[in-house]
């Protein structure tokens, strides 16, 4: 399965925004929806579900010592899976560190807001124009810092991001696809 670099979709509620961000990314994968079922809450929680374990751990230590900084963090969800199975992925909610700021049909807006910089990340689904089934999902992260430490943090974190992102990318897709063939 290959994840490639692509742009922010011309039809993702981040474009008006687009040139007012500091940082922009876009990942995008292809994946087979047989039947037309995928919704994009249900690619919400595989986004949330799809979480390597490595990369679990790296947020426990940012978590840690972010903390000390005074700055946002996920807390432990309990009963994680639970939560996620009733997430509606409705403007306002939230689930760990993730606020819901948009939803339609084909994308949702998650992020949060800080005091050093805002962050969103849109998950997008686009339609293939020849085949109905064939779908592609792109994840856009933006950043909008607020200060230097907001430049300093994304510095730091911005090559793990490049790893994690295209990694959750592939895990959703396979997702989906082994839930095609149940």
């Amino acid at each position: 399965m290959k994840i490639s670099k692509t742009r922010l979709p011309n039809g993702s509620i981040l474009k008006s925004e687009e040139k007012s961000f500091g940082y922009l990314d876009s990942f995008q994968g292809v994946f087979f929806d047989k039947g037309n079922f995928v919704s994009i809450s249900e690619i919400g929680r595989l986004f949330f579900s799809s979480v390597p374990n490595w990369v679990e751990y790296l947020f426990k230590i940012r978590n840690k010592i972010v903390s000390l900084l005074g700055l946002k963090t996920s807390n432990s969800l309990k009963d994680r899976q639970n939560r996620l199975d009733n997430f509606k992925f409705e403007t306002g909610e939230q689930f760990g560190l993730f606020k819901v700021f948009s939803k339609t049909n084909n994308e949702v807006i998650l992020g949060e807001d800080d005091k050093h910089l805002n962050f969103k990340v849109s998950l997008f689904i686009d339609k293939q124009t020849n085949n109905r089934e064939i779908k592609t999902l792109t994840i856009s992260t933006s950043v909008s810092f607020k200060n230097w430490f907001g430049n300093l943090y994304f510095f730091i974190v911005k090559p793990f991001h490049k790893i994690i992102v295209p990694t959750m990318l592939k895990r959703i897709i396979k997702n989906i696809e082994g839930n095609n063939n149940r």
